[in-house]
Parts: C-alpha cells; structure tokens; sequence
C-alpha cells in the first residue's frame, strides 16, 4: 500500500460525512468515521469488509513513514503518537497502538482554520484568561472534549491583541497559528524537543511572555509550570480530569506527603482559571460544550491551601461565585437545557449531581407552565383503615 493509496483512502473517509471528528482503522471491522460521536463504517472501491492485522499495520508503517523515533515508541510502549497531513484536504493527530497482537490506528481530524471564541461561542471567562499577564490556566476534560480548541481560540485572542512572544509545546502539533501581532513559535514533540519537562525548562530562556505546553503529564512537567508562572510567565495547558476540584487533587497528588504543604501554598499562589469540559449530544444534532468554570479567589486560594471541608467545597464556591464567572456543570447543563439546546435525558444522563440538575430542570418547566410529576391528582382515601362490609 503506498502513499497515494493512503491518500486516496483517508480522502473518501472524510467525504463520506459531514462533522466528521475521527477516523478509525481497526482490525475486523471495516474503515470508519465518527461523526457527532457516532462510528459509522465507510464504503469504498473495492469494498473492505474486515480489515486483516497486515492491512492495518502497512496503514500504520505508511503513517509512522520509516521514523525511527516513532517506530522505538511503539514497539517499547505499544503506542506512539504522531501527526499526518493530507495535502489540502486536512491534517491528523495520529494514535497508534497494539491490541490482540495487530495494530489499530485513530487519527483525529485538526482543524486548518483557527477557531475564534466567538466562533465557539464560549462564556465570558475565556476572554478574561486571554487578558491575564501571569500564573497557570488548566483546561480540562476528557479526550476528544475539544480541550485544544478552546485553548486555541483564546491564544489566537492574545495573538489579536498583544505583541508578545508565544511558544508552544505540542505533542502533536495541532492548529498552525499564524503571526498576527503576537510572535509564534510552535515546537512539536519527537521533532523539536524530546520530552515536556526538557522543553519546558528550555522555553523559560526563549523570553516568552506565554507558554503552552500541550500536557501536563507528570510530576516534573507541574513543578516546572508552576515555577514559570512565579516567574511572570502565564503558562496555560491541559489535563485529563472531570471536574475542578478533581484537577487540583490530581496535581498535589503528583508530589509527595513531605511536599504537600509548600505545593499547595505555590498552586494557591499562581492558579488563575480550571476550565473543565464535556461535549453533549445536541438537539437536532452535532455536540454542544457544557464548561465548568472555577476562578482563583480567596475562598479558592484558602481552600487549595486547607483543602476541602463541610460548606467549603470547590464545587460550593463556585456556586457561590457565579457572579464572578465562574459555573458549576450541573448549572451550565440546565442553562442549555433551558436554552432547548439539550433534552432532558441529556442533561440527566451528563450530571454531576443528578438531583441538581432534576431540580433545575422541575424549574425550568414550572416557569414554562409544564408538568414537573408524572403523578396525577391526589385524593385521600375515606375506606383507608375501615373494615370492610362482607355480602
């Protein structure tokens, strides 16, 4: 299998759906595409039923194109992460890894166009973090919840705005950014630098005033991150976390009981936003972004130093800081609920707190003028407790 029939098989996937998101080549199955979260097979000329081990793995040679680096990380680990462009068609953020002995491949669809925040319409909070001069911004969530794309959109509003020094640190790289009034450099993992925290050291000599870092995977890569943003740098990356309160455990478990106490009062220090984010089915199709939104103030800052307690949970304050921006999910979910941009089953089945979003929802349908019980009308009964008369 050569290039130009890669070429030619990864160009009829993607025309074979529109909102097409992912491409999958798995052992037994044919090739398919995901579009709004659904995998659907792809029929081609001549057909592939089931795909055999030998043509997933010369689709997985052809991909890796004789890296030495790439084919060291998969044999060792079992899986490498690469990217792959289809000249002016779409470019790929590759995965591939072995199961039951073959290969299987997903290879994610990056845009070639810069998202805007107004383009994904996202809340208030993401055009404050681009007017932050220093500390840390997390965007979290799960894989394929659009963490890179939200980031994105609010490096390409300081790229608008701001004549800065901006570097970046990918794993693959995903969107290209151009130079608008801010100066880019984008450095890609296996090509330009070997591992995060390597990178990340380097990049505070490269005089930037902001710093992506595609990941923050271990412990090392945190330690360096916080120490750029006590140094007037504002470092913004991702985890792989569910919800505010999760991301900060998560890093102060990262270090050890003696460090504890001194990582709490550097994180309580330089944190600035936790954006954690899911993607919804939406109403009549596609996805919808639900955010939960936590800001860094002084219940936030005495809660990272203390930690959590009885009426002082994370998720409490930003219930409580709703003014300020900040949102929980389950309040994010009935907004779009309310919006009619998500069913009820939706906003149900994606909650944190299933009896808040029940509520939420009773009300939203109260103010609509719409039952809230399946219970019809009630009555006492007058025989209840009475003995009853024998004919």
């Amino acid at each position: 299998m050569r290039k130009q029939e890669i070429d030619f098989i990864l160009g009829k996937m993607l025309d074979s759906f529109s909102n097409i998101s992912d491409l999958n080549i798995t052992v037994g199955k044919p090739f398919q595409v995901e579009a709004a979260g659904q995998l659907t097979g792809v029929e081609l000329d001549p057909p592939f039923r089931k795909l055999t081990p030998f043509q997933t793995e010369i689709f997985a040679m052809n991909l890796i194109n004789q890296g030495r680096r790439l084919t060291e990380t998969l044999l060792s680990e079992g899986s490498c992460d690469s990217s792959y462009e289809l000249p002016g068609k779409a470019r790929f953020r590759v995965n591939i890894f072995g199961q039951r002995g073959s290969y299987s491949i997903v290879m994610r669809k990056l845009e070639t166009r810069i998202p805007t925040c107004e383009d994904l319409n996202l809340p208030e909070a993401f055009y404050k973090m681009a007017e932050e001069k220093n500390g840390i911004i997390l965007v979290t969530g799960a894989t394929g919840s659009g963490k890179s794309t939200s980031l994105a959109a609010v490096l390409d509003r300081i790229n608008e705005s701001k004549s800065v020094h901006i570097v970046t640190l990918e794993d693959p790289l995903e969107f290209s950014h151009p130079h608008k009034k801010a100066t880019f450099n984008q450095r890609e993992m296996g090509r330009d630098f070997d591992t995060f925290a390597n990178s990340l050291r380097a990049a505070l000599r490269q005089a930037p005033k902001v710093i992506l870092v595609g990941e923050m995977r271990d412990r090392e890569t945190v330690e360096i991150g916080i120490s750029a943003a006590e140094t007037g740098h504002l470092a913004v990356s991702t985890l792989h976390t569910v919800d505010a309160g999760q991301t900060i455990n998560r890093i102060l478990g990262m270090f050890s009981t003696e460090e504890e106490t001194q990582i709490r009062i550097r994180l309580a220090d330089t944190i600035r936003w936790v954006v954690c984010q899911r993607l919804l089915p939406k109403v009549g199709g596609g996805r919808i972004a639900a955010f939960e939104i936590m800001g860094a103030n002084l219940r936030i800052k005495d809660t990272i130093l203390h930690g959590e307690s009885e009426g002082k949970t994370y998720s409490e304050i930003i219930t409580a800081g709703k003014a300020f921006g900040m949102i929980t999910f389950d309040d994010y979910i009935v907004e779009l609920y309310q919006q009619d941009l998500i069913s009820e089953e939706t906003a149900r089945a994606y909650a944190t707190n299933r009896g808040v979003v029940g509520r939420g929802i009773d009300f939203v349908k109260s103010a609509k003028g719409e039952k809230t019980t399946e219970l019809g009308k009630l009555s006492i009964d007058q025989k209840y407790g009475k003995p009853q008369q024998k004919w």
